[in-house]
């Protein structure tokens, strides 16, 4: 079930500078919520984020610094949570024309004293790719 669907802004460091602060869209999934027909999943909260227009950085660059927030701002225990970067396909090229399809990755973190460190990133298996695509289909 969407439990969270909303613009996230994320402060950098260096003080007044703001260096690597950043907004994305940021939506929640329980998949222990919803109409009882779910199986358990040891990873049940999936947060999915994608670059937005108008922030400085992208989602991919500040990951460990978005999944220590949204893990600390929501109180999601960061070994029940699976971060997602979510990227829309897209078209582009002038003469020829070029097709990105749309992405799902997932970012697996080191959690050093409560910061998501050193991610490594693989494509979101098929069968949860077909569970988040059904849970987000009207957003």
């Amino acid at each position: 079930m969407l439990v969270y669907d909303e613009t996230y802004h994320w402060e950098g460091w260096g003080g007044k500078l703001q260096l690597a602060s950043g907004k994305c869209r940021l939506r929640i999934c329980d998949l222990e919520k919803g109409n009882g027909e779910h199986l358990t999943h040891l990873r049940s909260i999936l947060v999915v984020v994608s670059d937005i227009p108008g922030s400085k950085m992208s989602v991919r660059s500040c990951a460990g610094h978005i999944a220590t927030g949204v893990a600390g701002t929501f109180k999601i225990d960061p070994k029940r949570m699976l971060l997602i970067e979510y990227s829309p396909g897209k078209t582009y090229g002038g003469k020829t024309v070029k097709q990105m399809p749309e992405a799902y990755d997932v970012a697996e973190f080191t959690w050093h004293k409560g910061k998501a460190i050193h991610p490594k990133w693989r494509p979101l298996q098929p069968a949860m790719r077909a569970i988040l695509k059904n849970l987000l289909k009207d957003t």
